[in-house]
């Protein structure tokens, strides 16, 4: 029998030649927060997959909280990202910007100038974060934002949406996982908010559902998806009292707005904490569009789930690091090359673009 990962699906206007998601991944090789020359290359080497989705790209200068990592909120990235859409769409794949603010998940040394680390509440991610000038710091304590500041960062999102359009992109992700600052505001551990952007589920969704909102009516609901992480505790984050309420309530208002797919975070493989079959289920049936299922396949496992309507497609991350033809390895069976950990965030092309191409 066919394995349905390699079939061709229709994902709202974009015909996908397989079921394969690229996962996007943090690589840290933008150099001044601009996509350049090597990240072309690295991902028109993995544009196997029927769908690829880039690492996280801030659509905000207070958003750029690592180091090296992209922006799309000025006509420079936008050229830069355009060379990346282009090696992608020569190779036949499709491929969506993932959209990341880092809110709390940041450092002053980090951001540019006039840059400043924003959360709802001013509640400090503990631990320490790299700084290119100097190493390791803690993070700060984030400012709590305005409602102004609210609604300056939800038109953030919009801008840099129309940003991905011109600059060939497919579509857009919005990252509401991994602790984010879409998340922090879902996640009552990190929002304490007492106005109309905390409290209740309705309000901690508010957030997320004016970005996709606002969004979906100025690309279109066909080039805007979702990532989600319940019962994610990355960047400090906790399960907290009616969790996968809250997500129930947000796949059915998403649902509404037509969002062409949603893509829930399982990092369960690697570690993390195991997120329950009744939240997958709860999401599934309130959401319509495409399910990215991720977290731990095997060509197996992927097609199998396919096949039993558990989702859609299905992410992989890490094996596409080391193995740029991941597609024709899972469709073979061949021995999947085990990736170099030390360099998935130095600059550079060593453990970027170097790995053999077979």
């Amino acid at each position: 029998m066919e394995n349905l990962l390699f079939s061709e699906y229709k994902l709202g206007n974009n015909l996908l030649k397989n079921r394969v998601v690229m996962a996007p991944m943090t690589r840290s090789r933008a150099i001044n927060n601009i996509p350049n020359d090597l990240m072309a290359q690295y991902y028109g080497q993995r544009a196997g997959a029927g769908l690829i989705i880039t690492e996280g790209t801030s659509p905000s200068p207070n958003g750029l909280g690592y180091s090296r990592i992209p922006g799309l909120f000025n006509k420079e990235q936008a050229q830069g990202w355009k060379k990346v859409t282009d090696a992608v769409h020569a190779k036949g794949s499709r491929i969506f910007v993932q959209l990341m603010h880092t809110g709390r998940v940041g450092h002053q040394l980090n951001l540019p100038e006039g840059g400043r680390v924003l959360a709802p509440s001013a509640i400090q991610v503990s631990g320490n974060i790299w700084t290119d000038q100097k190493q390791m710091q803690s993070y700060p304590v984030p400012e709590e934002m305005t409602l102004n500041e609210i609604e300056d960062a939800i038109n953030e999102f919009v801008e840099s949406a129309k940003l991905a359009v011109e600059a060939g992109f497919d579509g857009v992700e919005l990252h509401g996982a991994n602790g984010y600052l879409i998340e922090q505001f879902i996640n009552a551990t990190a929002n304490r908010r007492t106005d109309e952007y905390g409290g209740s589920a309705e309000n901690r969704i508010r957030f997320a559902l004016e970005i996709a909102r606002r969004t979906v009516s100025a690309i279109g609901a066909d080039r805007v998806g979702i990532r989600v992480s319940p019962y994610g505790t990355a960047c400090d984050l906790g399960v907290y009292e009616g969790l996968e309420e809250t997500y129930e309530l947000l796949a059915a208002e998403l649902n509404k707005l037509g969002l062409v797919y949603i893509h829930v975070v399982d990092h369960s493989a690697m570690g993390a904490p195991s997120v329950s079959d009744s939240v997958k289920e709860k999401i599934r049936k309130n959401f319509k569009g495409a399910y990215i299922l991720s977290g731990g396949f095997d060509a197996v496992k992927a097609g199998k789930d396919i096949e039993e309507g558990k989702g859609d497609l299905v992410a992989f991350g890490r094996p596409f690091i080391s193995n740029p033809n991941l597609v024709e390895k899972l469709k073979t069976g061949a021995e999947l090359r085990m990736a170099d950990m030390a360099t998935f965030y130095t600059p550079g092309e060593k453990g970027y673009t170097d790995y053999p191409l077979d």
